[in-house]
């Protein structure tokens, strides 16, 4: 019986610690996630800054487990390339050491209860009340819960006698075997528990109670950095090769790392002696007095941040050869498509710890692709307009109206079953907990998807107006040809505008595009009155109509571009936070 409340105690307070740790880092992703997300987009130019963001954004979500799987997801989704992923990589094995930092100066130094309590209320209250810091109450609520459970960790261990702690100690004397032992262990329950700051936590607390000796609790550190990758790796389940060989990355950056201080692992344990104040026996001895205790933990923290260091620096100057090497064990999978099949949303894909706003950004990606699509489905259009003028020569108009309605037309049921996915997609992140900024985002993106489908729309429709053209013998002189040639440039260019600022949209590029739409509006109403005129002139009527009706398509497009152009303003306007 004894064992079996041993058992559910530490359990429970394993669980208590692991939930307040993923109630900060939502919290924090939440209230900051988006700039953290955009920051990783543009500060990974070189390698040292690179190295530099994976530790500062990991040091703020208090996961390297979270922030690898982030950086994973954008190399899947184009964001990012695999080698500005190795940088953000190798930081974030630096920046996951403030866990053991936090843990080791606070959670043994103090009395827990008494800072985690009142922070559980504040944070609780901060969090139920409607206001604009609301995340920053899950922050200090998940602060609370981790340091509630960490106290509750460090009572649930046992208090055993000194047989017994000879008995466990005896493990730890077997030399090499038993530093191996130490470091399949800590990978052992990192795998477990899927959090290397979570097993850390447990380390530094056995060490603390004198439960294993402090050079266990060093390799069991070590192990855990092994263990952790087991989050990339699941999340490049099913990606693409570029994010497949960034899971690479991380494996092989924490299994060399670890391969090469568990050889050399009395010169490092004497580094972290030389940059620590105080003296510790590595070989443990009687149960440690607390002040004792706080030292053991003080140089675990240390010797975690100092392999993580050197492991970055020996790695750092090789980002280019660590890239082809991965490149080389995983070979280039993805095959190019020369005819659409089903779409499928790839963001889907092992997308194991996934926030919200992390789904939206892959959200992002495709509705790019898709922008993609429209762009080249309306740029095949202006092409087929000008074969049609009369001293392009050599062209069959037949064959190429045919042709141009089969393309289009696979194109279009592509982009059908884009808009489905990712509306549903998009849909399913509104039924998690977004920040007021990812709400504005998501509407915007579903807004914007809606137009360009809508676009693709007016494309094929527009091919097969070309088509009746040709099939009903109503081609048009070269007045009308010119004319719908001008204009459909015209809307192209604005097409291309909004495809180039997607990222930099601001207030005068929003007046740029209400005065694009103004001028494709005031052309519509010239053209179509060129068609009335010609039909009391006594034109062909179906010919005239057939232009009208084709003039109506274009201005469509250009009533997208500029309805696409709104929704960006919208998507920009959270992150930059002023509109």
């Amino acid at each position: 019986m004894e064992y079996v409340k041993l058992f559910f105690g530490i359990m429970g307070s394993l669980g208590l610690f692991l939930y307040g740790m993923k109630v900060m880092s939502d919290g924090i992703q939440q209230a900051a996630g988006e700039r953290m997300q955009r920051v990783i987009s543009l500060m990974t130019g070189n390698r040292i800054s690179g190295v530099l963001t994976g530790c500062a954004v990991t040091a703020i979500i208090q996961s390297s487990s979270a922030t690898t799987v982030m950086i994973v997801s954008f190399v899947n989704a184009g964001l990012l390339t695999l080698t500005q992923s190795i940088g953000v990589i190798m930081g974030a094995n630096i920046g996951t050491t403030i866990t053991a930092w936090i843990v080791s100066l606070i959670g043994f130094s103090l009395q827990i209860s008494a800072l985690a309590i009142p922070a559980i209320g504040l944070g609780f209250i901060m969090s139920v009340v409607k206001w604009k810091r609301k995340a920053l109450g899950e922050v200090v609520l998940g602060f609370g819960l981790l340091f509630l459970g960490l106290d509750f960790l460090t009572k649930s261990t046992p208090n055993l006698s000194v047989e017994q702690l000879t008995a466990i100690r005896s493990v730890a004397d077997l030399g090499f075997i038993s530093i191996l032992l130490g470091v399949a262990i800590g990978m052992g329950i990192t795998l477990l528990i899927h959090s290397s700051s979570a097993s850390t936590a447990i380390t530094l607390t056995m060490a603390f109670q004198g439960l294993i000796s402090p050079q266990f609790a060093a390799a069991m550190i070590l192990g855990a950095n092994i263990g952790t990758t087991v989050d990339a790796a699941l999340a490049s389940i099913g990606t693409k090769t570029a994010a497949r060989r960034a899971a690479l990355v991380h494996v092989l950056f924490n299994i060399i790392g670890t391969v090469w201080a568990v050889i050399f692992f009395r010169w490092l344990l004497l580094v972290v002696d030389w940059v620590t104040p105080g003296v510790v026996n590595w070989q443990g001895g009687a149960i440690p007095s607390p002040s004792q205790g706080a030292l053991i933990t003080a140089h675990l923290a240390m010797l975690h941040t100092v392999f993580n260091v050197i492991n970055t620096v020996i790695f750092l100057p090789f980002v280019k050869q660590f890239a082809q090497l991965v490149s080389y064990i995983v070979k280039d999978a993805d095959e190019k498509r020369e005819t659409l099949g089903h779409y499928r949303l790839e963001a889907k894909s092992g997308a194991l710890q996934d926030t919200p706003e992390l789904s939206i950004i892959h959200a992002e990606k495709e509705i790019r692709d898709m922008a993609s699509l429209a762009s080249s489905m309306y740029a095949r259009i202006s092409g087929a307009l000008k074969a049609f003028h009369p001293d392009a020569k050599d062209i069959d108009t037949g064959e190429l109206v045919q042709d141009l309605t089969a393309e289009l037309g696979d194109k279009e049921r592509y982009a059908d079953e884009m808009r489905e996915e990712i509306t549903r997609f998009l849909i399913e992140c509104t039924r998690q907990q977004l920040s007021q900024g990812s709400e504005t985002r998501v509407a915007a993106l579903l807004r914007i998807t809606a137009s360009l489908e809508d676009m693709t729309d007016d494309c094929y429709g527009a091919s097969l107006l070309l088509e009746r053209s040709v099939k009903k013998d109503l081609l048009f002189k070269r007045k009308e040809t010119e004319a719908l040639t001008a204009y459909s440039s015209m809307v192209q260019e604005f097409l291309g505008i909004i495809e180039r600022d997607w990222t930099t949209a601001d207030g005068e590029q929003s007046q740029q595009a209400r005065e694009w739409e103004d001028k494709i509006n005031k052309t519509q109403e010239k053209l179509k009155k060129m068609g009335r005129k010609r039909i009391e002139a006594g034109e062909n009527v179906k010919k005239e109509l057939l232009f009208i009706d084709l003039v109506r398509r274009i201005e469509k497009v250009g009533d997208y571009c500029y309805s696409i152009s709104e929704a960006i303003e919208a998507l920009q306007t959270p992150r930059g936070g002023v509109k």
